[in-house]
């Protein structure tokens, strides 16, 4: 029966690069490799399958073979037999399924931990240093972190030899797994401690001070080394990620560093002109509003938006002002409003956007009935 092509098995083109090449090996590997599907004849096919193709197109001058001359090409060099340096390929794939890409003969490093940590904009904007309380593990004072009772020590493990690793041979290929006696340590706890269980490790809740910098956002962390969970037999300790959350300001909304925010007006006041207070996240200052200005109009504060906490320039405050309609207005006011509208008497030159508009309004239908 004629062979597939291995393209085709591997679900790539022939200009996938090497590392396209891989990823989709491992992908179908990882789906139908025979440890994870026993008895299943069809899975163990299609993985074999998919490692001969690999073999082909995972090497240089194989690959390029099979390009000129398709499967004749490499078929006389034996394809899925030839095993020089195939082994060394194949470990490379599954080192972090089977564990081969861990640490030999040793203990395992201890988790790494997230924190989520709320802030105000304030804070986030100007920095501050805070105290949290993390749930962790720390090592096992009874035993000192080795997980074996106290006046006896963890024996070399006798199925690997302390390596931690064993290679498994499966038909013409063989790979490295971690050891399933010691789980990758290659020591064996015969005794375990009576507080640890064997752990090498307890639970607790730790105090931290972390120094928030200005300028921090939402998805911004700061990693503290070696503040995480201590490693099993003492194994090197994870850190500890702290992850920004900046909560939505009342007044402010950000933009990068960059500081937007709206500013009401009356009407009054954005026909005649004047001086408002706006706030900023350093105090109050006074925005200049001239006289004839549009709601939605955009005022620039230079230098009151926020300091970048990779480095750069300060951001702007961004004021949008928002002309309010008066509500609950008395008999007297509205009477007034009336002389006042009146007084205007539709001239274009007090109101030339509403004219232009209503003019651009009367062209579409005249166009349309014309």
């Amino acid at each position: 029966m004629s062979k597939r092509d291995y393209y085709e098995v591997l679900g790539v083109d022939s200009s996938a690069s090497d590392q396209e090449v891989k990823k989709a090996f491992r992908r179908i590997a990882m789906k139908y490799h025979p440890d994870r599907n026993p008895d299943d004849q069809k899975a163990e096919e299609k993985f074999k399958e998919a490692q001969e193709a690999y073999e082909i197109l995972g090497d240089a001058e194989k690959k390029s073979a099979y390009d000129r001359f398709g499967h004749a090409g490499v078929d006389q060099n034996g394809a899925g037999h030839s095993a020089g340096g195939f082994g060394d390929v194949f470990g490379d794939v599954f080192g972090d399924i089977f564990g081969g890409g861990r640490g030999r003969g040793g203990p395992a490093r201890g988790s790494d931990l997230r924190y989520d940590l709320q802030l105000n904009l304030e804070d986030a904007v100007k920095g501050k240093t805070v105290q949290i309380e993390v749930p962790t593990t720390v090592s096992c004072d009874a035993c000192n972190g080795s997980g074996a009772r106290k006046g006896t020590v963890p024996v070399t493990c006798d199925t690997c030899n302390g390596a931690g690793q064993v290679r498994m041979s499966q038909g013409f290929f063989s790979v490295q797994q971690t050891c399933p006696k010691c789980h990758g340590r290659g020591k064996i706890i015969t005794d375990p401690c009576g507080v640890c269980h064997g752990q090498g490790v307890r639970e607790e809740r730790k105090t931290l001070s972390v120094k928030i910098p200005p300028g921090v956002d939402t998805g911004d962390r700061i990693r503290l080394s070696g503040k995480g969970e201590a490693g099993p037999q003492g194994g090197p300790t994870g850190d500890l990620y702290v992850q920004m959350h900046v909560r939505e300001h009342d007044i402010f909304a950000r933009d990068g560093s960059n500081l937007h925010c709206e500013v009401p007006i009356s009407f009054a006041h954005s026909a005649l002109g004047g001086e408002l207070e706006v706030p900023t996240l350093s105090g109050k200052v006074k925005l200049k509003i001239p006289s004839e200005t549009q709601s939605g109009k955009l005022f620039r504060l230079r230098g009151k938006g926020v300091s970048p906490v990779r480095g750069g320039p300060q951001g702007d405050l961004l004021c949008r002002v928002v002309v309010e309609t008066p509500i609950n207005l008395s008999n007297e006011q509205r009477e007034l409003l009336k002389t006042f509208d009146e007084s205007l008497n539709g001239k274009s030159k007090h109101s030339p956007r509403s004219n232009n508009w209503f003019d651009g309004v009367k062209k579409f239908f005249d166009n349309l009935t014309g």
